[in-house]
């Protein structure tokens, strides 16, 4: 097997800065579970989220955060279908999806980080990365009036909670969804959301050059030495860098505590490797050599840009 490429996923076969490309990828999972299924809303979704991207959607200026980018969006909605697809094919699920479920996961995967944009009249923030602290709740009111545009009206209210997984504004147990199995979805969806970062080829680099600026326009790291805040979680971006293989650690106990070890389903998907978690290990490894030597330009990968051309995908 060549050498992973920095655009591509985990399986080196998904181009995941191309709309099409992963849209393709997640129709051909729909199909195969359900093959008489319609991929016309899955499709027209994947067309929008390029289009708010790229600034080319009504209401809303194009995305200016460099890590929470369009290509993340795609993975953690590949990592999603992925698992929603591992968790169809288990002999020891619970009850079945089924296509809408399906499609809701996709969904709420495509949008789950929408919140980070910001709107054509917003005149109060520069950049979309300002929105850090409170960019779910932002996501779920994008999603309770989406829903209903694509004909899922009756999902919204559900949506609007289930994005609530990938973030920290409400605590995970408190997070109030009708049933357990929208809970197994929120479950599959917050986990997504971690390892699809974090077995990205260019996660440290990116941690490093893009998540840095992020926090420090969030709130949450420090501008420069001169900053005394102690509401900052990071002091600077060789401190963030230190503490990434403890990231990981806590991510772990996240996952297994609270996200119900959702997890366990991409290794159903892929027949028993997982291999996410040997990309995640693969960069930790690295990530812990980078803070064991103080040495940043240890970093040497040139993360993509993500295509945002809305390509039809049938």
């Amino acid at each position: 097997m060549k050498s992973r490429r920095s655009n591509y996923d985990v399986t080196n076969r998904v181009d995941t800065t191309d709309t099409a490309s992963a849209n393709g990828e997640v129709n051909h999972l729909l199909l195969g579970l359900y093959p008489n299924a319609s991929t016309h809303v899955i499709n027209r979704c994947f067309r929008d989220l390029a289009r708010l991207h790229a600034g080319d959607y009504p209401g809303y200026r194009a995305c200016d955060t460099g890590y929470h980018d369009l290509q993340h969006s795609l993975e953690v909605t590949l990592a999603m279908a992925r698992l929603m697809d591992g968790y169809e094919r288990s002999r020891d699920r619970g009850a079945e999806l089924g296509v809408r479920l399906f499609r809701f996961g996709i969904v709420t995967a495509l949008f789950h980080d929408i919140g980070y944009l910001r709107k054509e009249n917003d005149t109060r923030h520069k950049y979309g990365a300002e929105y850090t602290l409170k960019h779910v709740s932002r996501g779920a009111k994008f999603l309770q009036d989406y829903m209903n545009r694509i004909g899922m009206a009756e999902l919204a209210p559900i949506a609007s909670r289930i994005i609530h997984f990938t973030g920290y504004e409400i605590p995970i147990a408190k997070i109030d969804v009708p049933n357990q199995t929208f809970r197994l979805i929120g479950n599959m969806l917050g986990t997504a959301d971690i390892i699809a970062q974090m077995a990205d080829r260019c996660y440290l680099e990116k941690c490093r050059d893009r998540l840095f600026p992020e926090f420090v326009e969030g709130g949450l790291a420090a501008r420069d030495e001169a900053d005394r805040r102690t509401s900052v979680m990071f002091r600077s971006v060789e401190h963030l860098m230190q503490k990434t293989p403890h990231f990981y650690e806590t991510a772990t106990v996240r996952m297994n505590d609270q996200l119900g070890s959702a997890h366990g389903y991409v290794g159903r998907h892929f027949g028993g490797q997982n291999l996410y978690f040997d990309e995640i290990e693969r960069n930790m490894r690295y990530a812990s050599a980078v803070a064991d030597r103080r040495d940043l330009s240890l970093l040497r990968r040139e993360p993509p840009k993500s295509r945002k051309e809305a390509v039809e995908v049938v």
